[in-house]
């Protein structure tokens, strides 16, 4: 197979697939496909909710087509996979989806097929549970009749500045010939350029490492942060301090969720286990970011008591649900943890988020978003996602929402120290 013989399918139109279906489509024929009936609707009706492309405002070119029907990519003869890859309950992989789809490529796999995997796994994955998968329902053998590559997502949901084209690309494949046209299909949108490595195990393993670094950098930045809190320090005043060295690296503290940061290093540790290591140092910086909210849920209510506030039916408004600024993703979201955590504590919670689904808040979070605001109403309001369109609120008018005696966190420090009764 050649470049200009490759029939491109996208298998999963989330936040990685579509915007990578859309810059293929600049170049060639794409059919995307994704199991979700009501998302294959959406684009199709101009709207992406994930505002990856367009800020949601989507339109479909003519090199592309969108399909929730697996027979509608059969006639293609190049797969790019990816799909979500999460833990589950105990922080153990979730191949579940993964292998889903690869069972569905599978039922339609030809000779000479090649099928690519972007979503994030642990190091040996695709050879140990995908190609066997592959064989199995096609009958098929790989490396002779079909094959294989891996090609990490880099994508970093709500940033506008590094989009999918400007993050240089590791390619892989299952054998030299097919890492080449592997390379030279991605080299067609990645203006970033790409890096070729020798084996799909480096690449997966070079994915998963990156997140865990700095999964790792932040631990260490939310142990300074309670460290300094007990002394009461700023700890963004010593990091501004501390950054004026140039080999400083300016890592902030902050709650660790989402689908990349809160749940690659699981993968890596996983695999580490498998092979009779119990890793450490990684274990003990997952521990440390998952239990910030227990640090920020035990401060606030600390303060509420220091305003002779009582915890028991305060009224709390939490602004910003999703897992960072500037993206409506709630999965693995840490507002969450404090949202259960205060509503175990008897606080009474309304929750509000600018870019979140509505629907998929009250599926998330069991309960509706507020529809209005209403004035002198709380007796406190943690912000806790840096969202642009929550700072153009401005900090007068959240002030307006509470109480005369009240207590605000501004954890991200999206408004002026001074407002804010504590920040990470």
């Amino acid at each position: 197979m050649n470049l200009k013989k490759i029939r491109l399918a996208v298998i999963g139109l989330g936040y990685v697939g579509l915007p990578l279906a859309v810059e293929f489509s600049k170049k060639r024929k794409v059919i995307g496909f994704d199991i979700k009936k009501r998302r294959i609707n959406e684009l199709n009706q101009g709207f992406d909710k994930t505002l990856e492309v367009n800020n949601g405002n989507f339109k479909i070119n003519k090199n592309l087509k969108l399909v929730n029907n697996i027979n509608g990519i059969r006639d293609c003869n190049c797969y790019i996979v990816t799909v979500p890859t999460p833990i589950n309950k105990i922080n153990k992989p979730d191949l579940s989806i993964l292998l889903k789809a690869t069972k569905e490529i599978g039922k339609i796999l030809k000779p000479k097929d090649i099928v690519i995997y972007e979503s994030t796994v642990f190091p040996g994955c695709t050879n140990e549970y995908c190609v066997p998968l592959l064989e199995l329902v096609s009958g098929l053998r790989f490396n002779k009749d079909f094959f294989c590559g891996y090609s990490p997502e880099r994508i970093n949901p709500g940033d506008k500045k590094h989009t999918i084209q400007d993050i240089k690309k590791i390619v892989s494949g299952s054998n030299k010939k097919i890492t080449n046209l592997i390379n030279s299909l991605y080299s067609q949108i990645i203006t970033a350029g790409t890096y070729k490595v020798n084996s799909i195990i480096v690449a997966e393993a070079a994915k998963v490492i990156e997140n865990t670094q700095r999964d790792l950098n932040i631990a260490l930045l939310n142990e300074l942060s309670i460290i300094f809190d007990k002394m009461n320090i700023n700890t963004s005043e010593v990091i501004s301090a501390a950054k004026t060295k140039w080999n400083f690296m300016p890592f902030l503290p902050g709650l660790v969720g989402g689908h990349c940061i809160g749940v690659d290093p699981y993968y890596l540790t996983h695999k580490a286990k498998k092979l009779g290591y119990d890793p450490k140092i990684i274990l003990a910086g997952r521990k440390l970011n998952n239990n910030m909210t227990t640090f920020v849920v035990n401060k606030f209510t600390k303060h509420l008591r220091l305003k002779k506030i009582k915890s028991k039916n305060a009224k709390v408004l939490l602004l910003g649900l999703t897992f960072k600024e500037n993206c409506p993703d709630l999965r693995n979201s840490k507002i969450k943890d404090i949202f259960e955590k205060l509503k175990n504590k008897k606080l009474k919670i309304d929750i509000y988020d600018p870019l979140a689904d509505s629907m998929e808040i009250k599926s998330y979070y069991g309960k509706k978003q507020i529809s209005k605001f209403l004035f002198n109403k709380y007796d406190g309001i943690i912000i806790s996602v840096a969202h642009k369109k929550l700072k153009s609120m401005g900090i007068n008018f959240i002030k307006s929402l509470c109480k005369d005696n009240h207590v605000i966190f501004d954890l991200k420090s999206l408004f002026n120290n001074k407002y804010s009764n504590f920040q990470l």
